[in-house]
């Protein structure tokens, strides 16, 4: 018999991971977002750009009301990030397939550090600018034609991989 969310046997925990979503604006995907970052004890999501929807009532349908419970904030400019992450010291992760980039299998997982793990918008991926600052850039390897998948399945996927091996 399927288990209640009171009934289950997780064990609730936050890892210092903070999701940073680069000028994502579907909010479908922002929603869905929230409900993997709770699910997989994201400390905070930075959203990146201006216009960001974040009205509760449009994606409350698809967080399943996560929204209210992950810390996320919208920085709109590239420059203001860039130097928050640098000024706090993050690992940054960017989850992209690029000329440098490694398997998702092969991403160390720094000890006693934040991570800050980059995720690009539905149409571009993640900026230049930003992947020039990226301490690893790892993809995830697929098998078919299509060189992309949608961002909160492969952010979905990449979580699960750093999460379990952080543990």
């Amino acid at each position: 018999m399927q288990l209640t969310h009171e009934e289950n046997q997780f064990e609730r925990k936050t890892f210092p991971i903070t999701l940073v979503c680069d000028h994502i604006y579907f909010q479908q995907n922002i929603g869905s977002l929230f409900r993997i970052s709770e699910a997989f004890g994201v400390e905070n999501i930075i959203f990146l750009g201006k216009d960001i929807p974040l009205t509760p009532r449009k994606i409350n349908k698809t967080s399943r009301s996560t929204h209210l419970h992950v810390p996320h904030q919208i920085i709109e400019e590239t420059s203001e990030l860039i130097e928050y992450l640098q000024l706090n010291d993050f690992e940054i992760i960017g989850l992209e397939i690029t000329s440098n980039s490694k398997s998702l299998k092969e991403v160390v997982i720094p000890k006693d550090k934040k991570m800050a793990l980059l995720i690009g918008s539905e149409i571009d991926g993640i900026l230049d600018e930003l992947l020039k600052i990226c301490h690893q850039i790892v993809h995830i390897n697929m098998f078919g034609k299509n060189s992309s998948m949608n961002v909160v399945q492969a952010a979905s996927i990449a979580l699960y991989e750093i999460t379990s091996a952080a543990l």
